[in-house]
């Protein structure tokens, strides 16, 4: 005899017995209907386990309850889960416990593995260089970056054509480039980048990270953590019609970028003219010198000398002409293409046995605590003991990763990863900085710092607030006190406290963060003594720590 067994089940225990209930005094018999049910159910489940939802269900006709319990005890189990309509969790998918169980293994076993082979442990590790796109909104950055990594191999054809396909049916062929960077959807649908992508490549005698920074205005936040980590900054304008304008005058990008790369700690700056091969430029010498002519003023008013610190050179991000080879239609060029160029430049000198300086950039959780960041001075090494400030927590390096590879050891100038023990995801925020016990960098509220006054439209007295961005720490701010006045052309301090500043005027004052900040004198380490001031989005000033004032008990 067959019996469909979810239908009997239906049908014979789920229906409400016929007959009185019984009220629980009265004896049962074996021939009742209300015993019959309850035996047959414990049967059904044994052989057929089923989701934790029914089995309320059932237990509230096992009791021989009315169905407005079962309801009862459903929402009071529900209750984490609220905010899923209908009360339902997650256990309700249907799941057999042991298929569940299957399903935690297998993703267990799945664990994403670094794509890159490690290195031969005899091979002489590489310079790593972080080299920052920046520059105004739509000038080509994340097509440059997405350029560089097909020319160098990281990324495989058959996946830029698979872009390219998806890019052609939303109508946006000439974004499929940038899609190599711009990994999530909403940067691909709107074409913008928001976040600071990340990628790698490497010629025969560097390994390059690329950090590629958002261009809008809004997002600018994001790009000084980016340029807070670069040793390198590509500045990308477009020679377009209209584009390079709209790019340099007041209010675009490319300004308040190449100061914030400055302030940042960028000393090289390439500046690539993009676009080239757009029909209203046509590889046009006179139009590469046009822009040329604009921006080294201003870059020279930024801090960069234009004869050692900057270098120009025209490309095309969506051919990739002049980024790997010369391009043959622009003979008027003759220096290096990019790629080469970034392989030619001279080391950077860095201290490994110096002390451990690590800001940190981001953190999340995955089988412990993992925070990002680059390693500013020293070295670290598995299994080490150091110190995160500012709250002094005692913490043990478990494992590794140097741009997603394990590594034992790890040098200055290197993004990291690593895996912490000894301390919370959540005991962690961006700004924090990883030490030595031996060495601790400095922490406090209070310090004297010289700033500049870039952009502000009325002037600047004791008492105004602003957002500081320091290495990779954002925090509030208040001017509390002007102490002088710097003369810009001698250096020479004021004798009398001014009583504002405004706008292109140099000055020292004291500054107090709304907490406590890791931070050194510019003297004593420039990366984590120079800052930028911000405020309703626009950069209104940057400066140096000159000394730190200790806080009054």
């Amino acid at each position: 005899m067959k019996i469909n067994v979810i239908f009997f089940f239906h049908e014979f225990v789920l229906r409400p017995p016929s007959g009185p209930q019984p009220t629980g005094r009265e004896p049962l018999e074996m021939n009742n209907e209300s015993f019959q049910r309850p035996f047959l159910l414990a049967v059904f489940l044994t052989l057929n386990p089923v989701s934790t939802k029914h089995k309320h269900v059932h237990a509230a006709v096992e009791n021989g309850e009315t169905d407005a319990s079962a309801v009862e005890t459903w929402e009071q189990k529900g209750e984490p889960d609220e905010e899923e309509p209908g009360g339902g969790s997650s256990a309700d998918t249907g799941f057999c416990g042991d298929e569940a169980q299957d399903e935690m293994m297998e993703e267990d076993e799945e664990m994403p593995t670094p794509k890159l082979p490690p290195p031969p442990p005899d091979a002489p590790k590489k310079e790593h260089v972080n080299v920052v796109f920046i520059g105004h909104v739509d000038a080509g950055k994340s097509t440059i970056g997405g350029q560089i990594m097909y020319l160098t191999g990281m990324v495989d054809k058959r996946t830029l054509e698979k872009y390219e396909r998806e890019a052609k049916e939303k109508n946006r062929e000439t974004w499929y480039l940038s899609w190599a960077l711009d990994t999530n959807q909403e940067e691909r649908d709107k074409g913008k980048t928001v976040e600071v992508g990340r990628a790698y490549f490497e010629t025969e005698k560097k390994h390059f990270t690329i950090l590629d920074a958002p261009g809008h205005k809004s997002f600018v936040p994001n790009m000084i953590g980016g340029a807070s980590q670069a040793d390198l900054a590509v500045l990308v304008i477009s020679a377009r019609k209209g584009e390079f304008e709209t790019g340099f005058e007041k209010g675009g990008q490319t300004r308040e970028h190449a100061m914030l790369a400055k302030t940042a700690g960028v000393k090289h700056l390439i500046v690539l003219v993009n676009k080239m091969d757009d029909p209203t430029v046509n590889w046009s010498l006179d139009r590469y010198e046009e822009c040329k002519e604009k921006l080294v003023p201003f870059l020279k008013k930024v801090g960069f000398n234009p004869k050692k610190d900057i270098h120009f050179m025209p490309c095309s991000g969506m051919t990739g002409a002049n980024l790997k080879e010369s391009s043959e239609l622009c003979p008027w060029y003759t220096g290096l293409p990019f790629i080469p160029h970034l392989d030619s430049l001279p080391n950077f000198t860095r201290s490994s046995d110096g002390p451990i300086r690590l800001p940190i950039v981001d953190k999340y959780k995955d089988m412990g605590t993992v925070v990002l960041g680059k390693l500013e001075s020293g070295s670290i090494a598995k299994a080490q003991q150091l110190i995160m400030m500012p709250n002094r927590h005692t913490v043990e390096v478990l494992s590794l990763l140097s741009d997603d590879v394990e590594t034992d050891y790890a040098g200055p100038g290197e993004n990291l990863k690593l895996r912490l023990k000894g301390i919370e995801e959540e005991e962690i925020l961006p700004g924090f900085i990883l030490c030595n016990a031996e060495n601790l960098c400095h922490s406090g509220r209070t310090f004297d710092a010289q700033i500049v006054i870039i952009e502000h439209k009325s002037i600047i007295c004791p008492g105004y607030n602003a957002v500081l961005h320091i290495h990779t720490c954002n925090e509030e701010v208040q001017i509390t006190a002007l102490i002088c006045l710097v003369d810009k052309k001698t250096g020479e301090k004021s004798k009398t406290r001014p009583r504002f500043v405004k706008q292109d005027q140099v000055c020292i004052a004291r500054l107090r963060a709304a907490g406590t900040i890791c931070l050194e004198t510019f003297k004593d380490f420039p990366q984590m003594g120079r800052f930028t001031l911000r405020d309703e989005g626009k950069t209104i000033a940057i400066g140096k720590v000159l000394k730190l004032v200790p806080e009054k008990d």
